[in-house]
């Protein structure tokens, strides 16, 4: 029997749409989008239609996305692009403390280079304290990067209030939204944002592409230095391919987005409900209202998180908060910085449901995890 898939939140499969739009650039259309011939005006054709659906998903001007390899990529391209290209304004940067490693070690690099970054803490539910956002200011504060969503517990960010605030302050806002796009609506202007990341394959994308929103007249040093591909901010050919499933997935997600934010949050709450209706010994991490529709953490006490992983294997695919090192549990940095007592946060396994999961699926998980759980903590 195939495991039922709950790992949304890691991966999410193509979608049979994306995967149709991008099969001309496997079969038909190989031309350099560079060239002005028929064979690349083609190709650009297929990168320009991807870099409007694009757009269209977050509610801003097709000349401010540019495509990147990965979210990673567009989280890099922001903190190091934009403080390079800014450190003569000041050198202090601001983050929270449950980033995704794309945003932490970015910021580790960049306090090598001579910046001071702060890391304001969150509360018990994850979510970032407006009052540390606004202490940690200083008059040398260039940037404040907080995630939308964080990938691990689901907790949604106050970034629109965050934004309020740098902006009185005239401070530039990032935001990865990796983990919220095609989840909840990610709007810019709402948002009140400067930057924006985006992953293609947490939005039934290809792996391997992504995005970054850069708002208009916004400095940015680059990272790939080349020809003038991506409005001289990108060098490199573009990979039209995946491109084209990219921009095909902003478009379903805007599209279906009502609809897909319906079901998933059904499927969670089905799953929620039907643990904390048991006799485990558990809790639930992340805001009660404020959090991604498909995304539950979950701290089975006093076990460890791989070990019931290794239970329930060969029947549910999840991931952990907290894994195994040298004979030695270690708790995941976002468990860490919401405080979450060590004999739950040992045991917590994040569960994220999809587009097509079904109630069926999380009915036999439900089986499936309960007797696992009475099992280990017996």
């Amino acid at each position: 029997m195939i495991p039922i898939y709950l790992d949304y939140n890691a991966t999410t499969p193509i979608d049979p749409e994306v995967a149709q739009a991008m099969m001309p650039y496997l079969t038909k259309y190989f031309g350099n989008p560079s060239s002005t011939h028929w064979y690349g005006q083609n190709t650009r054709r297929g990168l320009d239609l991807a870099r409007r659906q694009a757009a269209h998903l977050l509610g801003c001007a097709t000349d401010e996305i540019i495509f990147t390899g990965s979210g990673s990529e567009a989280n890099n391209f922001a903190l190091k692009g934009f403080a390079w290209a800014n450190r003569g304004r000041g050198n202090h940067i601001i983050t929270s403390a449950i980033e995704h490693p794309a945003i932490l070690e970015a910021c580790k690099f960049l306090e090598q280079q001579g910046f001071r970054i702060s890391y304001v803490p969150v509360d018990e539910f994850g979510r970032v304290q407006i009052a540390a956002v606004q202490q940690a200011l200083t008059p040398d504060t260039i940037l404040i990067s907080v995630m939308h969503a964080n990938n691990e517990v689901g907790t949604l960010q106050p970034i629109a209030e965050i934004s309020k605030i740098a902006q009185t302050a005239g401070v530039a806002v990032h935001c990865d939204a990796a983990q919220s796009a095609g989840k909840v609506p990610v709007r810019v202007e709402e948002l009140g944002i400067d930057l924006l990341s985006l992953a293609g394959h947490k939005l039934y994308a290809p792996i391997g592409v992504g995005a970054l929103y850069v708002k208009r007249g916004l400095k940015l040093e680059p990272l790939i230095h080349g020809a003038g591909q991506e409005q001289q901010r990108r060098a490199g050919t573009e990979n039209v391919l995946e491109i084209a499933g990219f921009g095909k997935a902003c478009e379903i997600a805007h599209r279906d987005l009502q609809k897909n934010m319906a079901h998933m949050k059904i499927m969670r709450d089905r799953l929620r409900a039907g643990l904390q209706n048991s006799d485990l010994d558990l809790k639930c991490n992340g805001h009660p209202e404020q959090v991604l529709p498909n995304t539950l953490s979950v701290s089975f006490r006093h076990l460890q998180a791989q070990v019931m992983l290794g239970e329930i294997g060969n029947e549910i695919v999840a991931s952990a908060g907290a894994a195994c090192h040298s004979e030695a549990v270690v708790i995941s940095h976002v468990l860490q910085a919401m405080r979450v007592p060590p004999d739950y946060a040992m045991g917590t396994v994040r569960f994220s449901v999809g587009r097509k999961t079904m109630s069926a699926e999380i009915d036999r998980a439900l089986t499936v995890l309960k007797y696992a759980a009475k099992k280990l903590q017996s």
